[in-house]
Order: C-alpha cells, then sequence, then structure tokens
C-alpha cells in the first residue's frame, strides 16, 4: 500500500491507496471507543475526500471503520445548546454537502461496515454506492434520532424511502428500529455480507473496481420511488389515513414522527437538492423543540451517566454473577431466569414442586423457539441457553449460588421461610435478593443471619421485555452487595436504578397516583371514557382505569389492607384517599376484581375487543359538569411529580436521574417530559407549586407541594439537568 497523507497517531482518518487505485479510508478516531459525527473528524474527512477525488490514480473508495462499530451519530452536545433554528439549518446543510460531494464526485464509493452504523453513521453509510456488513449478530442498523426527538438531519429521510421505498422506510424512521445485520440486507439497506474482517475490505474493493461509473438512483435520470412517490396511487391510499393513525397513536406529543412523515411525503415531489432542503427545516424544527430537549436531558445525559455506573458505589470491582438461584418459577421468576440464562449465566429455577419447576423452565423454552424460528438465534445458542437452566424442587441445588433472587408470593412469613431455608445452603459470601414490589426490604432482611448481604431487585413484568431494575437498599445493606447487585444488573443487560427502602420504594409508590387519581377523577363524576382519553393525551402508555385492570384491583387491595395492618402497628393512621372505597367496592361488592378474571373497570370477552363496563357509569354516575380535559391532565401528571419530589426529600431517592429513567423506564411516565422532574423544569416550579396548592385546596392534601418543591421555587431553583 501507498500512504498519501500524513497518517499520524492523532490523526481521526488513516488515508491509504493500493496498487489497483483504491483508496481506503478508516475512520478511527484516538482516545475514544466509537466514531462520533463531530467538527474534529469531518473536517479531516472531508480534506479526504476532496484528495481522493483529485488524485487521478484513484479508482474508487472504500470507506471503513477502525473501530468495532462504523459511525455514531451526531454530536448531541451541540445539538443540544442549539435554539437558533438558521444555525441549525446551517449546520445540517454542510454536512449534507459533505455526503453530497462523497457521492457524486464520480468515483465508486463502498462502504465497508464491521458492526453498527446506527443515526448519523448509517445516514454516511446510506451515502455511499454500495454497502457491505460483515456477518456480525451484534451489530445494529438504523436511524434512531426519533428516539430523542429527532428526524434524521444529514438525508436520512430522503436517501432511506429512495432506496427502500416509502411505506417500507416511514416505519423505521418513525419509530427508529434498530436491525440486525441479517434484516438490514433483507430491507436493502446492505448489499452485500462478508464472514471476516479481511473478507470485508476484499469485498468492497472488488466492488469497487467491477464499477468504475457507479452512481446512486436518485441521481439517475429515469429515477423512480420504489413503490411510488407521495403521488403513486398505493402510497397516496397510506399516506391518506396515516396522519390520523399517528395522531391516535401519538397523541400529538412527538412532533418528529410527524416531521418526519411530512419531510419524506414533500421531499419525494421535489428533486433531491430541493427535497435535502425541506428536511434541513423540519430538522431544526425538531432540534429546538421543547420535546427534544426533554428527551435529550433524560434518555441521553442522564441515562447514560447511570449506565456508566453513576449510581454505583466506588472503590468496589466489577464483579460478575457465576450461578443464580431463583425462588419461584411463576411468570416473573421464569422471565428472570431466562434472562439470566440469556446473559451466559447458569440458573437454578426453583419452586415448591418439580412438576411448577418445569413449567417455568418451559417459559424460556416458549421463547427460544420463537427467537429461533424468527432467526434471532441459533439453535445451537437456544439449545446452550436452555441447558443453562436446571428446574429443580429441592433447595440443595442451590447450594453454591453466588446470587438468590426471591421471587414468591408476597407474603412476609413466607418470605422469611424460603430466606432462612436457602441461606442454609447457598454460597456464604453470595447475595440474597428479593423481588418484592411493595414490602420494605430491611423488614425482609430481619430473618436474614446476614442482612448486610440482603438488597431489593424489583424487575417490571415482564421481566424478559422490560429494560429497568429497581435496587433498594435495606438500612444494613452494604455498599460492596448494592456495587454486585448493580453489576448483576447490568451484566443481564438492564437498567439500574438506586432507591432506599420505603414502603412502595419509588416506582410502585409513583406509580400508584396515577392509577389512584384515575379513579379519584371517577369519583368526582368525570366520565371514564374522558378519563382514559386524559391519560394518553398526558403521554401514558395506558389509561389509568386500563392500567388498574392490569394490576389488578385484588392486589391494591391485598396493599392497602397490609399497609393499614403495617401502619397500625407502628401506631400509625393510613391516611384516606377517594380511591380506598371504590376499590373495595369493586372487588368485594360487584366481584370485578381486574383484568385476569375478564372483568374490572373494563370488560374483557374471550375472542373479543375490551371495552368499558357498562355498568361503572351506573355505579358511580357521571356528573352534569365536567372538568376540562387539560385539568385532568394536570392531576394526572402533577400528582406524579409531587410524589416523586416527596421521595427525592425524603431520601427514598438519591439522584433526579434515577427518578427520571426510573419513571419512564419503569410504568412509561411520558417519555417527551423526560420525566416527572424534568416535566417540572419545562412546566415551571414556580408555577407548579402555585397550581399544587390550588388543587390542594379543591381536591384533598395528596397534592400539598412537597416542601422541597416549595424551597426550589422560592429560591428560582430547577432540578439537575446534565449529572457533572
Amino acid at each position: 500500500m501507498v500512504a498519501n497523507v500524513n497518517n499520524t497517531p492523532e490523526s481521526p482518518i488513516r488515508y491509504e491507496v493500493d496498487a489497483d487505485g483504491i483508496a481506503l479510508i478508516t475512520l478511527d478516531m484516538p482516545g475514544r471507543s466509537q466514531n462520533v459525527l463531530n467538527d474534529s473528524l469531518t473536517e479531516p474527512f472531508q480534506r479526504v475526500v476532496e484528495q481522493a477525488y483529485g488524485d487521478d490514480a484513484v479508482q474508487g473508495i472504500v470507506l471503513t471503520s477502525g473501530k468495532r462499530d462504523f459511525l455514531a451519530g451526531a454530536d448531541i452536545d451541540g445539538l443540544y445548546q442549539m435554539t437558533d433554528p438558521a444555525e441549525v439549518v446551517a449546520m445540517a446543510d454542510r454536512f449534507k454537502q459533505l455526503l453530497r460531494q462523497l457521492e457524486t464526485g464520480g468515483k465508486p464509493v463502498v462502504c465497508a461496515l464491521p458492526g453498527s452504523a446506527l443515526g448519523g453513521g448509517l445516514e454516511m453509510a446510506l451515502a455511499c454506492h454500495h454497502r457491505v456488513a460483515l456477518n456480525n449478530p451484534k451489530a445494529k442498523f438504523g436511524l434512531v434520532e426519533v428516539k430523542l426527538g429527532l428526524l434524521p438531519g444529514g438525508g436520512g429521510t430522503q436517501r432511506l424511502p429512495r432506496l427502500i421505498g416509502i411505506q417500507t422506510a416511514l416505519p423505521l424512521l418513525m419509530e427508529g428500529k434498530e436491525l440486525r445485520v441479517a434484516a438490514a440486507k433483507a430491507q436493502g439497506i446492505i448489499d452485500a455480507l462478508a464472514d471476516t474482517p479481511e473478507d470485508l475490505i476484499a469485498k468492497a474493493k472488488a466492488w469497487a473496481k467491477a464499477n468504475p461509473k457507479a452512481t446512486q438512483p436518485w441521481d439517475q435520470k429515469k429515477f423512480k420511488y420504489p413503490g411510488g412517490d407521495a403521488k403513486h396511487p398505493a402510497v397516496a391510499q397510506m399516506l391518506a389515513i396515516a396522519p390520523s393513525m399517528l395522531r391516535a397513536k401519538t397523541q400529538g406529543n412527538y412532533p418528529a414522527t410527524l416531521n418526519i412523515m411530512t419531510s419524506v411525503v414533500e421531499g419525494s415531489l421535489v428533486d433531491f437538492e430541493n427535497a435535502l432542503k425541506i428536511e434541513s427545516r423540519y430538522f431544526a424544527a425538531c432540534v429546538i423543540s421543547p420535546e427534544a430537549k426533554n428527551m435529550i436531558t433524560t434518555l441521553w445525559y442522564q441515562l447514560n451517566h447511570v449506565n456508566k455506573g453513576g449510581s454505583r458505589p466506588v472503590g468496589f470491582e466489577r464483579s460478575q454473577v457465576r450461578k443464580v438461584g431463583i425462588l419461584g418459577a411463576g411468570m416473573m421468576g421464569s422471565a428472570i431466569a431466562f434472562v439470566s440464562a440469556k446473559a451466559g449465566i447458569e440458573v437454578v429455577l426453583k419452586d415448591v414442586s418439580q412438576a411448577g419447576a418445569d413449567q417455568g423452565k418451559a417459559y424460556s423454552e416458549s421463547l427460544v423457539n420463537k427467537a429461533v424460528s424468527k432467526g434471532r438465534m441459533s439453535k445451537a445458542d437456544g439449545a446452550a441457553l436452555l441447558d443453562r437452566i436446571l428446574a429443580t424442587g429441592d433447595v440443595q441445588d442451590l447450594a453454591g449460588c453466588d446470587l438468590i433472587i426471591e421471587a414468591v408470593f408476597e407474603d412476609r412469613e413466607l418470605k422469611a421461610r424460603v430466606t432462612q431455608e436457602t441461606e442454609a445452603v447457598m454460597d456464604p459470601a453470595g447475595v440474597f435478593a428479593s423481588n418484592t414490589s411493595t414490602l420494605p426490604i430491611t423488614g425482609l432482611a430481619k430473618p436474614s443471619t446476614r442482612p448486610e448481604q440482603f438488597i431489593g431487585l424489583h424487575f417490571f413484568s415482564p421481566a424478559d421485555k422490560m429494560p429497568l431494575v429497581e435496587i433498594i437498599k435495606g438500612e444494613q445493606t452494604s455498599p460492596e452487595t448494592l456495587a454486585r447487585a448493580f453489576d448483576y444488573v447490568q451484566q443481564i443487560r438492564k437498567t439500574p436504578i438506586v432507591v432506599n427502602d420505603a414502603r412502595g420504594f419509588y416506582t410502585s409508590r409513583v406509580f400508584s397516583t396515577y392509577i389512584m387519581e384515575g379513579i379519584a377523577l371517577l369519583v368526582d363524576g368525570q366520565h371514564p371514557r374522558r378519563i382514559e382519553v386524559a391519560g394518553l393525551k398526558a403521554g401514558m402508555p395506558v389509561g389509568p382505569l386500563a392500567l388498574h385492570d392490569e394490576v389488578s384491583l385484588s392486589l391494591s387491595l391485598h396493599i392497602m389492607e397490609q399497609t393499614r395492618k403495617d401502619l397500625e402497628a407502628e401506631g400509625k393512621t393510613v391516611p384516606e384517599q377517594p380511591a380506598h372505597g371504590l376499590i373495595k367496592t369493586m372487588v368485594e361488592t360487584l366481584d370485578r376484581p381486574g383484568k385476569k378474571a375478564g372483568r374490572g373497570f373494563y370488560d374483557y370477552p374471550e375472542g373479543g375487543k375490551k371495552h368499558l363496563w357498562a355498568g361503572l357509569t351506573e355505579h358511580y354516575p357521571v356528573a352534569d359538569t365536567q372538568i376540562p380535559e387539560a385539568e385532568m391532565i394536570e392531576r394526572l401528571m402533577l400528582v406524579q411529580a409531587n410524589e416523586t419530589v416527596r421521595c427525592l426529600e425524603e431520601g427514598v431517592l438519591e439522584s433526579v436521574w434515577d427518578a427520571n429513567i426510573g419513571a419512564i423506564f419503569g410504568w412509561g411516565f411520558a417519555p417527551f417530559q423526560g420525566g416527572p422532574l424534568q416535566y417540572l423544569n419545562a412546566y415551571g416550579i414556580d408555577r407548579a407549586v402555585a397550581r399544587l396548592r390550588e388543587f390542594a385546596d379543591r381536591y384533598g392534601e395528596r397534592f400539598i407541594p412537597a416542601a422541597r418543591l416549595v424551597a426550589m421555587a422560592e429560591a428560582g431553583d430547577s432540578f439537575e439537568r446534565i449529572p457533572a
């Protein structure tokens, strides 16, 4: 190979030309685990591209990466600071010009992808004439910007539909789907696969040599959209109903999705250069939107901080669980067994009987069979996963477990019994964790002979899909135990938040305020359909009444009664809420315990669609005067946000990021708001205090603003956005 530029260790790009005249451009930013799309990369990249096109000896270009993955997305720090739409448009146009220079220079350009290409990385790859990817099962490909309230600003909304068609591209763009390599090839995003890194470069160079006059489809005179542009009858028919379907799905809370659709449609009706200009303007609208600022705050800065160990105790080496024992082979225990085995951990799934344990393992078998049938897992990997799960009814099989997760019924005596019998056989240095969702960890640790090694690991159902685990520290839980629990959660590829012990912890406690306020609105005489719509328009995934059915009213009643007993034993009284009497009546008098029984606030006919129970308005009549929808939304949101602040001031929560991430990932708190504390930032702290006081006067003491919130309003403070 002949070097054509000074390839110094400080350079983010290596440039070499081989004897056949193929220039190999390797992106490899020093001091970073990933290449990032920022000025320190794009400026030298442009110079190298200009050199390649200016050199008559260069017959083709191969673009690749020296990292595990190809190229990450845009510089989020820069975008987050931008508030001037003209500045955003100018920035986007500069990147577009660079990509146009790459694809219209008159020489074939091939992208050789060693791993993932997401966001701006895939946009750069799409600007190449051909894409070869390493057959890497871990690699992901997608235009994921919508997950941060943005749209692809480097031509992605124009190149992808022109490459694979509008109807195929729109779901990928609007949902930010990440495709594995086989799916990306099947969609036509990847053109060819290679089995080794050497084969990857060889195939890319071979294509460049064999296609000296390569051009992009959209730069050819007779170009037509695959499946037609927006005027094509089939596409036009889809677009006629798409906006209303989008509105029903997003409730108008995610402007990026509509901006993506509009950019694709309008861009298809003009030439490519003007289409890029259209995209830049919609991109700018997204960048400066409050929704993007909220989502970037929480789902970028705060989530990255959590995943980097922001809540993990310092001073302890990273640990790996070798063998985990799971007590209880119900739905929760079975799902925890699956995710643990999937992460390569040896699992002992214990139930009271062998038959019960076998039934629990069957859950993993069904998930493996589904993954194999869809090509997401090989038969060999599936068999190995199942081999790692030992289903048993014998407590002695738990010998040597360095982590135990108890997932039995929410009964103190039962939990105490399994704790003691398990501690007698498990690794003495191991950690014992309870998956309880409500019972205080400190109390559950009392039967333990080593309470410093006792902790809470609250999974969310279904545990194989839900991304969050709430880690609860008991009064005697040691920092080392917390560190080991944190490491396990990350080992199984979940996101951990850390909270201190309290009744309901954080997620269950605050989540309950949402469903209880829905019932309070029902007691106030609000129409149940309006209540449900208000919940959806607030950005919650499900209306409060339907969600309460999912949780089950009978479980709520059980928790209420257990809480009453516990508080009475402590000499305390239970604060009455409007929802309590209604729940008791629904369960004990009306025999409507929830979805599992087929009857709750909704009816669930077999083979039919659920619908609100007709008798609901008979037992709880609708008031003549209905509260404005906006006020209902405020009640549903502010009650959650205020309770979150109480958790923070009481020390249940220790950080803003655990609060926001826990809310979004745990119970689906409106992602576009960035979590309950970021919601208060955007709403205005002083305005929130005033509104809460107004609601407290009208609806009860649950709306009395938290003392910390009042103090912040007086000081003009806001909640931390970017972790230090």
